[in-house]
């Protein structure tokens, strides 16, 4: 009583209130914005009757609506009042210990809603929220099965946020389970204010990486699909996405909506991904080394036709296409962070006006319009948002050798970037090799 008394002067969203239940005078602690406290005595008194009868009805009480704690310490007490647990502390000297009490808590989660950042063409149409039970319940829908097993953990000191991991019993590797299981264990006392900490500090992933080592969804069936895999997939608090891990490279390419074609039909669509992924990061390399150093690769008509274009272009190659690739990712942040309602219409009208006044004023190409925009909207084949950002990077390495060595420095691009790719591993797994899902022996 004296830590929550001394707590409550410094927080006054921190209850103190004193009832009678059951006959027996108790304190009742929590937290204003957390529970609601007229419906939660109601509830008490409704529960308190029931176990009148009973020899110790305080008890009886928990056994309803909670748990008994016999031995409290401060820890534990701003634990329980954080999670928005009521707190029942009896008076008597009889009793030892409190009550930790489920009680009718206020509504601060929103409800489940249709995803914003991941659309869905033939699969369940809700997506997680910010509350870590909710999620929880959603991915078990999906995954009906007495393999799945979670694991809790409460991560941070100043900021304790609650950590669920879930994996699939005799389908997940046990090395990786104990990899992932041992990094988080090791780093409990660590904050978790978002995904580069939780990548950095706990799982101590290199801070200067090219690739995601985790993907994140909001769909529960993405989720769902990743644990058949025998992949882990942890849920934070408080966030409202689903983190799986390992990543591997055939995530880019691979969805789950996939599987509802028809085979030569989702190849198809993959083999779409697989092209739309290599002109983002070749394009611009290519238009640089072939306007620049090798011309002579084109055909004479096709060099003629790119040299009337660029009649009367101040730049080289290499600073047009800088400038236009340096635009082109401001729309996109600027697309990112204007309100829904206006976004994709300024960026539209913007786009379109912006490209015909550089053409018209000679700063750039007709052609190098044309490859750009292409290489825009291919970036955004890739599945997953990270994924997506992620192979906008290599692009510069291979312009910028391009622009030196031509269509060598390409090559020898490509080779550089394959070579870090295939030297990348998350707990031990090889970034660029095929995922193989471990079952049971009956499965």
């Amino acid at each position: 009583m004296e830590f929550l008394q001394a707590k409550q002067k410094q927080d006054p969203d921190l209850f103190l209130h004193r009832m009678w239940i059951a006959g027996q005078p108790v304190m009742l602690a929590g937290y204003f914005s957390l529970i609601d406290l007229p419906q939660t005595m109601m509830l008490l008194q409704q529960q308190a009757r029931h176990a009148a009868d009973s020899e110790r009805p305080l008890s009886a009480l928990a056994s309803g609506l909670g748990e008994r704690i016999d031995r409290a310490d401060e820890q534990a007490v701003f634990t329980a009042i954080s999670d928005g647990c009521l707190l029942v502390v009896p008076e008597a000297e009889c009793f030892e210990g409190y009550l930790r009490i489920v009680p009718v808590s206020r509504t601060l989660s929103r409800s489940i809603e249709a995803p914003t950042t991941e659309s869905v063409l033939r699969g369940s149409a809700s997506s997680f929220n910010e509350d870590l039970d909710t999620n929880l319940g959603m991915l078990k829908k999906h995954m009906l099965s007495d393999l799945l097993r979670t694991r809790s953990y409460r991560m941070g000191k100043d900021q304790n946020r609650k950590l669920t991991l879930i994996y699939m019993e005799k389908h997940t590797d046990s090395s990786l389970l104990k990899a992932v299981c041992r990094k988080i264990e090791a780093h409990l006392d660590k904050e978790i204010p978002d995904l580069i900490a939780l990548s950095e500090d706990v799982f101590e992933f290199p801070k200067w990486s090219l690739v995601t080592r985790f993907n994140t969804t909001e769909l529960p069936h993405n989720a769902s699909a990743a644990l058949g895999q025998g992949k882990v997939v942890l849920l934070l608090d408080r966030y409202p996405f689903a983190i799986i891990l390992p990543s591997m490279i055939t995530d880019v390419f691979s969805s789950v909506n996939d599987r509802n074609y028809p085979l030569l039909l989702a190849n198809a669509v993959r083999l779409l991904r697989i092209i739309g992924v290599l002109a983002n990061m070749l394009m611009p390399g290519l238009y640089v080394a072939l306007v620049s150093v090798n011309p002579d690769v084109l055909r004479i008509e096709l060099a003629m036709s790119i040299a009337g274009s660029r009649e009367g272009v101040p730049y080289p190659s290499l600073v047009e296409t800088l400038l236009l690739l340096f635009v082109l990712e401001l729309t996109l942040e600027a697309s990112i962070r204007l309100p829904k309602s206006i976004g994709p219409t300024i960026t539209m009208v913007g786009g379109i006006i912006l490209g015909q006044a550089v053409v018209q004023a000679r700063l750039v190409s007709n052609v190098l319009i044309i490859i750009l925009a292409a290489t825009t909207i291919a970036s955004f084949t890739a599945v997953g948002f990270h994924n997506a950002i992620t192979i906008r990077v290599p692009k510069y390495l291979l312009l910028l050798l391009s622009a030196i060595f031509g269509v060598l420095g390409l090559f020898v691009g490509i080779l550089i970037v394959s070579a870090y790719l295939a030297s990348v591993k998350s707990f031990g797994v090889p970034y660029a090799s095929r995922w193989k899902n471990k079952r049971s022996p009956n499965g």
